[in-house]
């Protein structure tokens, strides 16, 4: 069905482009993305556009965020530059071939779709795609994500330059050369959060099994977990060192330390970064 003209992007005659920044999918991570983009004053909303094939999300994108919106896809491709694939894996290639004759090697595709690589992303665009592939996290949106950046053949330093300044405007980013090591990538800091998550849910319920009110055991997880972030980061010391100044011999962290260790807490940690690494491999084999 053709998008309604109203949710069309006008077409302008010249062979500028009408948009600066134009995101396919607008999901949580796009969201992310526009709103640090505009907080972070790179852009204004007016430069921006997304589309998206629910109408919900158009109209949530349009409304809160101030952004042109469409339900085609290669209109936004048409009217803009940069280009943001912000789609599943899983409908990725469906994606790029809707786009792909509207492509043109003016234009910078900046992929973020977990394990698809760049060898796949350029033979679907056509020769001499300049594609940017990119693994941000659930935390930039609010402004605290990690994303790492690889370029493919035909990207140039400038385009990812770029690629960094967009992802820094909602938390940290730095480049990769060696794109095999975004698989790893995505095991730790893209899947890590939910590890993290996870965690905390262990530590509130063995607050209420200890005999705290879930309220007030959420509470201290919570707090402990962001102070404990919080030392990682601003002490300087290493994981290890920081375990060991709050463990006395004889004492409850040593206690609740071993038995964590005896049901293999690190190992399982470990294991699930590389189980995800291993997923992220095959979702980019289609």
């Amino acid at each position: 069905m053709a998008p309604r003209r109203s949710e069309q992007l006008r077409s302008r005659r010249t062979k500028s482009a009408r948009y600066a920044v134009g995101f396919i999918g607008g999901g949580n991570m796009a969201t992310a993305l526009i709103k640090g983009l505009v907080g972070a004053g790179l852009y204004r909303a007016r430069q921006l556009c997304a589309s998206d094939v629910d109408p919900r999300k158009r109209q949530a994108l349009k409304r809160r965020l101030g952004v042109a919106v469409s339900a085609d896809n290669a209109s936004v491709v048409r009217e803009t530059r940069v280009v943001v694939l912000a789609v599943k894996p899983q409908i990725m290639d469906a994606v790029l071939a809707e786009i792909r004759p509207a492509i043109t090697p003016a234009h910078l595709c900046i992929s973020i779709a977990a394990g698809i690589p760049t060898s796949r992303l350029e033979a679907a665009l056509g020769p001499r795609a300049r594609v940017v592939r990119v693994m941000p996290n659930t935390p930039a949106l609010l402004g605290r994500g990690m994303a790492v950046v690889a370029r493919g053949r035909h990207a140039t330093g400038a385009d990812e330059r770029l690629a960094l300044k967009l992802l820094r405007a909602v938390g940290k980013a730095r480049a990769v050369s060696d794109e095999r090591w975004l698989d790893a990538v995505t095991g730790l800091s893209g899947s890590g959060p939910a590890f993290v998550y996870l965690f905390a849910e262990g530590l509130i319920a063995g607050g209420v099994t200890a005999g705290l009110s879930p309220e007030l055991a959420e509470e201290l997880a919570l707090q402990t977990l962001t102070g404990a972030a919080a030392m990682l980061q601003e002490t300087g010391e290493t994981p290890q060192r920081l375990r060991e100044m709050v463990t006395s011999p004889g004492g409850t962290t040593l206690a609740g330390l071993g038995e964590l260790e005896r049901r293999g807490f690190l190992d399982a940690v470990a294991e699930a970064v590389l189980v995800a690494a291993r997923r992220s491999i095959e979702l980019g084999r289609g």
